[in-house]
């Protein structure tokens, strides 16, 4: 388990348990009862149709535009070192990317319906945004692999931080402090960053695909250890139903193995209508959606001018932040003659004139690249499975983790 062959399965090869290697047939499959115990694998491809952007690809990624600002390296606002160093850029995308701002996908309904069914053993993703939360999948379906926005800890105490703070301080953009005044550390939500390890729920759930009797995955390139080996788990002759732009990893290998390529929310669509599920899918999409207009009055933009925009967007937040804590900084060592190397107490950021105030985290403001860079990941890859493909050793939209063995994972 857990190791897959690359190799297609030849098409004159019959397949085990589905009567054919088509959607109607998964359809039926379902139809018929005989999928109780239904395991997902998700990555940021079921989200980019929120609006949310990638984090990886090569020209729009937000990393490719980050790159393009004054930082040690742009995976550096997911990497703990500089967080400790300098929080204000990770707290500007936390900001633009924070639960509240965008809304479920088809997709992410699709799972609820699996679960108001009672057919979803548990939901595998790697998506920070709580969009599954959103839809409204209970919380004990989901194992959030690469961690999420859903709660948040002191990083030296490991104190929790109460849900209506944290909301408090994105909302007006200051890095939150832990309650305890002995501790006064730096507050983050529970995403995995470089050097912290998975959720231990990762670890001890990551053979449950091997108890499914049919697992999907939808909008994720399975490049990224430990979360691609997941579907290596599930057992032999057990359909597994690849909604994607593109095939990855070994799917396509098994007689078993149904490849769904496009569009994700038009397949979801798809397979929903081939149920008999599609009238109360939609229903469900439009309760979690409640101010979407009607498919006349949209402005049709495509999605890729939409994302764009959000990365335009969210670049020059940061780097408005970039540039408020330099000129802070600079200001306080021209005025009080401090040396090269200085850490400043910063605080909140708002516009040009109020700057930084208030105790919070220490800018170090001789940071450099040459400490260390690190690739990380927030959320894997964009709608694209192709455009989201990672090295092996980098994340989703995590940073790279320590595994309990102490081999190297990454998010």
């Amino acid at each position: 388990m857990g190791q897959e062959s690359s190799t297609p399965m030849d098409e004159s090869t019959p397949p085990q348990t589905l009567s054919a290697r088509t959607l109607d047939a998964v359809a039926s499959y379902i139809r018929e009862g005989r999928a109780k115990k239904i395991v997902l694998m998700t990555g940021a491809g079921i989200s980019t149709a929120a609006g949310i952007p990638d984090f990886r690809s090569p020209e729009t990624g937000i990393y490719a535009n980050l790159a393009k600002l004054n930082l040690p390296y742009p995976e550096a606002v997911f990497e703990i070192s500089y967080f400790r160093s300098n929080p204000l850029p990770f707290y500007t995308l936390a900001h633009e990317l924070y639960p509240g701002r965008y809304s479920p996908t088809i997709s992410h309904c699709f799972i609820r319906l699996l679960s108001d069914k009672g057919l979803l053993l548990k939901l595998f993703t790697q998506n920070i945004d709580c969009l599954e939360r959103a839809a409204g999948v209970p919380a004990d379906k989901i194992i959030e692999a690469h961690g999420s926005f859903a709660h948040q800890r002191c990083i030296d105490c490991q104190r929790v931080y109460p849900d209506d703070l944290m909301k408090q301080a994105i909302t007006r953009r200051e890095v939150p402090h832990c309650s305890r005044d002995a501790c006064n550390g730096l507050v983050k939500p529970d995403i995995v960053f470089f050097g912290e390890t998975l959720p231990e729920s990762f670890y001890l759930n990551r053979m449950l695909p091997g108890a499914a009797d049919l697992v999907i995955i939808m909008g994720t390139s399975l490049t990224v250890q430990p979360f691609a080996s997941l579907p290596g788990y599930c057992s032999e002759g057990v359909p597994r139903v690849l909604l994607n732009l593109d095939r990855v990893g070994g799917l396509g290998s098994r007689a078993d193995d149904v490849l769904v390529l496009g569009d994700i929310d038009a397949g979801v669509r798809r397979l929903a209508s081939a149920i008999g599920w599609l009238e109360e899918l939609e229903a469900l999409f439009r309760s979690c959606n409640p101010d979407q207009p009607h498919e006349s009055e949209k402005n049709h933009k495509s999605q890729d001018d939409t994302l764009n925009d959000e990365v335009a967007k969210i670049t020059e937040e940061v780097d408005k932040s970039l540039r408020l804590s330099e000129q802070y900084s600079a200001t306080l060592q021209e005025e009080l003659s401090l040396p090269e190397r200085t850490t400043v107490k910063s605080g909140v950021f708002k516009d040009e004139t109020t700057l930084l105030h208030g105790p919070t985290a220490d800018i170090d403001t001789s940071y450099r690249e040459d400490q260390g860079a690190s690739t990380v990941g927030v959320q894997q890859g964009n709608g694209n499975a192709d455009k989201d493909a990672e090295n092996p050793n980098t994340p989703d939209v995590k940073p790279q983790l320590e595994e309990p063995t102490g081999r190297k994972a990454s998010l």
